[in-house]
């Protein structure tokens, strides 16, 4: 399981995106899911805030286990995004004193899978990550893919 009790000594990099989704699940978190499946696989992190000294807080989740089982619903629906790569285990509810946290694995997509895109459209609905940021893959590398 994963250990959340010094929160405030990770940091959004490469292969973490923290999202404090108090409003509901983020739309950004497809970008992030397309993101991670095509490099090298990532965590989520859902009702943790990033401060402005780029340290990370856990702020909670109204209703945790109502928001994953909805993530996990879109993931099954080609619509949202093109591959399901965490219906098996891969999003838990992670009770702390501070609130509830969903922790979303995702991990690298097969080659046969990617690119995983969002959206339903594979040239404008792919994207790779790069630092802390989630980044359009250009057409002419999609096309490459085929």
């Amino acid at each position: 399981m994963l250990d959340l009790t010094h929160m405030e000594r990770y940091h959004e990099g490469n292969r973490l995106e923290a999202k404090l989704a108090t409003g509901g699940l983020p739309e950004s978190i497809w970008e992030t899911y397309s993101a991670f499946a095509n490099t090298d696989g990532g965590l989520i992190l859902l009702g943790v805030e990033e401060l402005d000294d780029r340290s990370l807080r856990i702020q909670g989740l109204l209703d945790a286990d109502e928001m994953c089982a909805d993530f996990l619903r879109l993931c099954a629906d080609p619509k949202v995004v093109s591959a399901d790569l965490v219906s098996d285990g891969g999003a838990q509810v992670i009770h702390t004193p501070q609130g509830d946290v969903i922790a979303i694995t995702i991990p690298p997509a097969p080659p046969e899978l990617r690119p995983v895109y969002v959206g339903g459209d594979r040239c404008r609905g792919s994207y790779c990550r790069r630092g802390d940021g989630d980044y359009r893959i250009p057409r002419e590398a999609i096309d490459q893919t085929k």
